[in-house]
This record gives C-alpha cells, structure tokens and sequence, in this order.
C-alpha cells in the first residue's frame, strides 16, 4: 500500500515537471504587457493577432507543413518495407541493418545537420547540381529523422502480430501480397498511423538540422522563432508554441479518435 502511494506519488511529481514549462508558457501568451513580468499587468489576445500579420511566421508554418508531409510520407514508403524485410526475413547483416536505420535517432541533431551539409557541398561540387540549401536537399535531410520512427513503431507492430492470421489467409490461397495488403496492413495500420504522426511532429519541430539545410529565402517555423528571439522578447513566441501545441495536439487527438494509437506507443 505504501509503495503503490509512493509510485503515484512519484508519478505525479514528474508529470507536474513535464507540465509546469508548458503551463507557463501558455500563461504567458496571454500577457498585456510586451516585456513579460509577474504578476501580469492584464490579460489581452493581441499576440496571437500579431502572429497573422508576421510573415516570417505564416511562410515558416507552411513551409514546415510541407517539409513535413512530404517528408513524413516518403518515410512511410522507406520505412514500411524495410520494417517488415527486418521483422518478416532472415538474411546475414539484418541487425546491423537495422542499427543503420535507428542510427539518426542516436545522432545528436546538430553533428547530423553538418555531416549533411558537408555530404550536399561535396555532391553538388561532384554532379553540379543545385542541392545546398534547396528544398529537396531540406526534405531529405528531413526523411532521415522520419524513417527511424517508422521502421520503429512498425517493428513493433508486426512483432505484436498473431503470424497465425497471415498463414491461415496463405493456406486459404493468398499470395504473400495480398496477403500483405489484405491481413497484414490493416493489422499493423495504428503502428503505420503513429509512425506518420511522431515522424510528422519530429520533422515538423526540428530546428538543429534545419539550421544547416535551408536556403536563402526560406524559413522554417523553429528557425523563424528562433531569429524573432534574438531581437525581440516579448509573449508572440508564447503565442506561436500555444497554437503549435493545439495543432499538435489536436492531430494526436484526431488521429487516436480513429486509430488507438496507444496500442502502439
């Protein structure tokens, strides 16, 4: 009895330490006063206004967006298969395969964006082509966070998987592909639909790597947060992590209203 309070009371501690950071910053998005102190002066919305009428924010939001579909859905396409070679095949060299696919999520962001900004110098200087700081160099760049999340949650999955489903649908005549695409799919689709979501919010969010990738003119969301606090301070960045979490958290919310997401994570 005492040590089941003392777990809930631990528990409670460190989800009241993970909380406190992002209560306070919702707090202080509402702030009337430009430079923050406590106690508030007021209470005023103007800094979510003040975000619309910033177009380095507007153009970073949607230029993160769409760094991180597209990213996120050539991840699936990478990651699908090369989860389900790894769990389903036996072939020499599979761990260390797998290794090689979890690795960027061992690699601190900052040493993986200058090991790619060196790999775009030199491949440009090689081919000719116009890579550095283009937006197809910034989404591959990207792909490498989104596969490890994939082939991740995917491998979980599949290892979670009853195999007796697939071998009743082959004795009944299936081939491996629709086997595939009829049993094993939909069995495995809230791991392909948290892999999409992580491997989304990881690209979304990134900053260290993005710092080395992008080009003139364009702007990430966290690299337009983080130019706007170097010469201004007051709660519009508080502002801009509150919708963030809404967009966030409302995509996670949505996607677990159809998908339990949480029989994977």
């Amino acid at each position: 009895m005492v040590g089941r309070m003392a777990l809930r009371a631990a528990a409670g501690v460190s989800l009241a330490y993970i909380l406190l950071p992002m209560f306070f910053v919702i707090w202080l998005a509402f702030f009337a006063q430009e430079i923050p102190s406590f106690p508030p002066e007021g209470y005023s919305l103007k800094w979510f206004r003040a975000i619309a009428s910033n177009d380095r924010f507007v153009t970073g939001f949607l230029l993160s967006l769409q760094v991180a579909l597209v990213a996120t859905s050539i991840g699936l396409a990478i990651g699908v298969p090369a989860a389900v070679c790894l769990v389903r095949g036996r072939f020499a060299g599979r761990e260390a395969v797998n290794n090689l696919l979890l690795l960027p999520l061992i690699v601190p962001g900052i040493v993986l964006g200058i090991a790619l900004y060196v790999f775009h110098v030199e491949a440009e200087i090689a081919t000719g082509w116009p890579i550095l700081g283009s937006l197809s160099g910034l989404i591959a760049g990207h792909v490498l966070i989104t596969v490890p999340w994939t082939v991740r949650l995917i491998t979980a999955s599949l290892v979670g998987m009853d195999r007796t489903v697939e071998e009743a649908a082959q004795n009944l005549g299936a081939d491996r592909l629709t086997t595939f695409r009829r049993v094993t799919l939909p069995a495995i689709l809230p791991g392909i639909v948290a892999a999409a979501l992580f491997g989304f919010i990881a690209s979304f969010g990134n900053l260290e790597m993005s710092l080395f990738l992008v080009g003139p003119g364009r702007t990430t969301l966290p690299i337009a947060i983080l130019q706007y606090l170097e010469w201004k301070i007051d709660p519009t960045i508080a502002a801009v992590s509150v919708l963030q979490i809404l967009f966030i958290g409302g995509a996670m919310l949505l996607t677990d209203r159809f998908v339990k997401i949480g029989r994977v994570v």
